[in-house]
């Protein structure tokens, strides 16, 4: 008896008690779930196929699967890439099999995380996607592309989730009060802050609602500092070793390049705030300043050297300090990949006329054979030639010569430019003088 009274006041969490009753109340996904969106349409038309979610945390993927489950007639069963193994599956597919068999009903299996899965177990769904024991819905945080096997990922079509919006916050704070009978006891600016922190995840905010409602004494207003004490920390969704630290550091590099120094200090503050290893950054960040600014700013890479060492010396947070100053100097910064473009030019000629010798009048001369066989003959020496250029060809013999380096018109490489283009002038003006006198 007593249990039975325990329980009863036990209130179920408000984010259970708010999970969308039908798809028209799934927030901020009317592109996959609308009347004329794919899965709409695959609802309308009871001819439901395996299908991957692909979205962040707290967007509804879970809530989507298992309505579709509901509006199809389709049995639900739902486990967890993270708990379940490969004998979980069998006992899966066994059920689904005996249920298609005894009862004509089919089963729509929802695998949450189903990145986790590692490949063989992955290849177990084949053969009953297949034969249609189950329509397979899985749900990853993750780039398909990158987690699932290519053979899954054809027999699946891909649906990408939106992360939630703050007017979508919005409208899930007001069913919250509509669910509670009360008004969120909280002012605007913190209402504001708390769909700001909520970082895209509907879950979460309606977590934090309910705190706020639990925590708030009588009569209390809440503010941002009341909040902040509420969560303390909220780590930004982020996975050092998955697809948001590869889609991170790419923001850092693009925001770079383009010379956003506001941009760049953001993305780097978000890996930074996220856990990431400064090292990683200043390696990545060193990478640039011979990369994308090269001889543009030659001094790039002493700062970004200086700014590494600092940073070993000091270590974080002090040492924070000096990868944000090496992001604001590269993002400042004229650009170039002359360099760059150069190295790889170089390459390519160097594998399609790599058997080809050096001409002989720049070889070393150290025996009489090398001597008699023309080794070092005609060499001049450069700094003691008129200009200090004596002109000669150092590209091997009977192959033309090839232009590699084009440097760029703006920084320290718009010096570069006029002694290359100097440079040859001069080997022009010498080879043709040369050619005269023989």
């Amino acid at each position: 008896m007593e249990e039975t009274l325990f329980s009863a006041q036990i209130k179920r969490p408000l984010a259970d008690r708010l999970r969308p009753q039908s798809l028209d109340e799934v927030v901020g996904q009317k592109h996959i779930v609308g009347d004329d969106a794919p899965l709409g349409r695959m609802i309308r038309a009871k001819k439901i196929s395996s299908f991957i979610l692909w979205g962040p945390p707290g967007c509804g993927k879970t809530t989507i699967a298992r309505l579709i489950a509901e509006n199809t007639n389709l049995y639900f069963e739902q486990i967890s890439a993270v708990f379940s193994g490969v004998a979980d599956l069998k006992r899966v597919f066994q059920y689904a099999e005996e249920r298609r068999a005894s009862q004509g009903k089919g089963t729509l299996l929802f695998v949450d995380e189903i990145h986790r899965f590692n490949k063989s177990q992955q290849d177990g769904f084949l053969p009953y996607v297949e034969n249609g024991t189950i329509i397979l819905v899985g749900a990853t945080t993750e780039n398909p592309s990158f987690e699932l096997n290519a053979a899954l990922l054809s027999r699946c079509q891909v649906f990408v989730l939106n992360r939630l919006s703050i007017e979508n916050f919005e409208e899930l704070l007001q069913r919250a009060e509509k669910e509670e009978g009360r008004k969120l006891p909280v002012d605007d600016d913190a209402r504001t802050f708390m769909k700001e922190v909520a970082d895209g995840d509907g879950r979460y905010i309606l977590n934090l609602a309910e705190s706020v409602w639990n925590y708030a004494q009588a009569g209390e207003v809440f503010d941002r500092d009341n909040i902040v004490k509420i969560i303390r920390s909220r780590a930004p969704v982020y996975d050092k070793g998955r697809d948001g630290h590869y889609n991170l550091i790419s923001a850092v590099h693009k925001s770079l390049r383009g010379s956003d120094v506001d941009a760049a200090l953001y993305w780097v503050a978000r890996m930074l705030e996220s856990g990431e290893d400064p090292k990683y950054l200043l390696r990545r960040l060193t990478r640039f300043a011979v990369e994308d600014v090269s001889l543009a700013d030659p001094n790039a890479v002493t700062q970004a050297i200086a700014c590494w060492e600092t940073y070993d010396r000091l270590g974080s947070p002090e040492g924070d300090l000096a990868i944000m100053q090496l992001v604001a100097y590269l993002a400042t910064a004229p650009k170039s990949v002359g360099v760059y473009k150069a190295m790889y030019a170089a390459r390519d000629l160097a594998r399609k006329t790599g058997s080809l010798m050096p001409p002989k009048h720049i070889l070393n001369a150290p025996t009489k054979l090398m001597k008699q066989l023309g080794y070092h003959e005609g060499y001049e020496y450069d700094p003691d030639c008129e200009d200090g250029f004596s002109g000669a060809n150092y590209f091997p013999e009977g192959m033309q010569r090839v232009k590699i380096y084009h440097p760029v018109d703006r920084g320290f490489e718009r010096e570069i430019k006029k002694r290359v283009e100097y440079f040859d002038k001069l080997r022009k003006e010498k080879q043709a003088a040369k050619a005269k006198n023989d």
